[in-house]
């Protein structure tokens, strides 16, 4: 199992590339709150890795990855990613990230822009309104009064899946044994620390900053972070476009993941060379 040694951690990475990707920007997936890489892996790394490497990695303290301690900021999330790059000597790297992930990413074009190519943001924001603080702060308060996070998982399912999809019980009854059975993959002290990064992430007035070619891209039923947050991502980032999918909610790269990777993979190839 793959690791780098950051200064107080290390984390675990995964390599994947198939033969036609050696001479292509390397794609880095950022994964979510209270997800392990693991989660890229049914449905992205095999359509990605095909023409690209692809680089997939745990969150620390999450999954496979050690956890430092203390409290952290999304900008550490994005050092974090910066450490991976240089232990694996990629100079500069394609980034598509989710929600957290995609908070993540937005510190990265900011605070290292050369390192940058392309960036892909799914279900995220520059900045949570009232409602997402409240949310995150509900979520956190639980983790923290010992609710399993087994438990949350049918809680957090209302928020990130449209309602055609909570419909399927025989999928919904799966997942959620799944959870049961497998556990998630991060802490309970992990999980209130990831949504206190993301309660206090806020790069509103740094977006116009931005100028590396940026895909926005949105799920019509998402409640988590509906329409509103994309619109603001796509109109502050300079060289931003918007690209909403009717058949989605928050986990849109799950529910439709042939159009969502299809327009991740159009947008990734318009131009290969390096900028």
């Amino acid at each position: 199992m793959p690791y780098i040694t950051l200064a107080k951690h290390k984390l675990h990475y995964e390599l994947h590339q198939g033969a036609a990707a050696e001479d292509t920007t390397p794609l880095v997936l950022l994964m979510s709150l209270g997800g392990s890489c693991r989660g890229w892996m049914p449905l992205q790394v095999p359509v990605f890795s095909q023409t690209r490497p692809v680089v997939i990695f745990d969150n620390r303290g999450a999954g496979d990855s050690e956890d430092p301690g203390g409290n952290f900021s999304i900008t550490d999330l994005a050092d974090d990613t910066i450490g991976l790059l240089d232990a694996l000597e990629i100079e500069q790297a394609d980034l598509l990230g989710a929600f957290m992930g995609g908070m993540t990413a937005q510190e990265i074009a900011l605070r290292h822009p050369d390192r940058v190519r392309r960036m892909v943001l799914s279900g995220t924001y520059a900045r949570p309104d009232a409602k997402r603080r409240m949310l995150l702060e509900d979520w956190a308060d639980l983790a923290k009064a010992g609710v399993p996070l087994e438990k949350m998982s049918r809680k957090r399912l209302l928020w990130t899946l449209q309602d055609e999809t909570l419909e399927q019980r025989d999928l919904i009854d799966g997942m959620l044994d799944f959870f049961a059975r497998e556990g998630v993959p991060v802490s309970a002290d992990t999980f209130v620390r990831q949504c206190r990064a993301c309660i206090e992430h806020d790069t509103l007035d740094r977006l116009p900053e931005i100028e590396h070619p940026t895909l926005i891209v949105c799920g019509r039923h998402d409640q988590l972070t509906p329409t509103k947050f994309h619109h603001t991502l796509a109109e502050l980032i300079p060289n931003a476009r918007l690209v909403t999918i009717r058949f989605g909610a928050h986990l849109v790269m799950v529910e439709s993941a042939e159009r969502f990777n299809q327009s991740v993979l159009q947008f990734l190839d318009e131009k290969q060379q390096r900028v």
